[in-house]
């Protein structure tokens, strides 16, 4: 399963495994049984999403920078290697080369795994995401009577009313902002661990 059929697999089924409380009225949706929403736009677009967003953009940049670094460093070190071959004993030489060559997988290796952590927090952040978001949602349904929200993506034809996408991105800014704290008073979604 991709990571964005588990998360939509997960957020459907917190959805309805949510326990579902009193609030605020949501504006601009039909009360209807079904809602639609879109995913990718929930993440991209709302504070928290976009906070995730910029945090891996910024890691990932910071780790580019360095495999260019080392890149640079390794190239130097390779031609400087290069260039003393004729003037050293070839076992001397063969023995540097392998050096270098274990040298280069080992960097090659811990970057690798820099990299894969990389993703992994992203993946974490995201289901972080998913399990704050779930009772602002559940919220939005309680208040026009749905019993289900549906991923816009799986629709072949709706109201376009239906879409509660743009209210769920301002309910999810005013209540959890760009989730780097927990509401006041708000107990964390289900299965969730606080956030120290």
């Amino acid at each position: 399963m991709t990571g964005g059929a588990a998360a939509r697999f997960l957020l459907g089924a917190a959805l309805l495994a949510v326990c579902l409380s009193g609030g605020v009225a949501a504006q601009d949706i039909p009360q209807a049984p079904l809602l639609t929403l879109d995913q990718e736009r929930l993440f991209a677009e709302s504070r928290f999403g976009m906070a995730i967003q910029k945090r891996y953009d910024d890691e990932s940049a910071t780790l580019l920078a360095e495999n260019r670094r080392i890149e640079a460093a390794l190239e130097q070190e390779e031609r400087d290697l290069t260039d003393r071959r004729a003037t050293l004993p070839q076992a001397e030489f063969q023995t540097l080369a392998e050096a270098f060559d274990a040298k280069v997988e080992e960097i090659r290796t811990a970057q690798d795994a820099k990299s894969r952590a990389l993703t992994r927090r992203r993946e974490e952040e995201r289901q972080r995401f998913i399990q704050a978001v779930v009772p602002v949602l559940g919220e939005v349904m309680r208040e026009t009577g749905a019993v289900a929200i549906i991923d816009k993506s799986a629709i072949i034809l709706s109201f376009d009313r239906l879409d509660m996408t743009d209210t769920a991105i301002a309910r999810i800014d005013a209540v959890l902002g760009d989730g780097t704290s927990p509401p006041a008073g708000a107990d964390p979604a289900p299965g969730s661990t606080p956030t120290p």
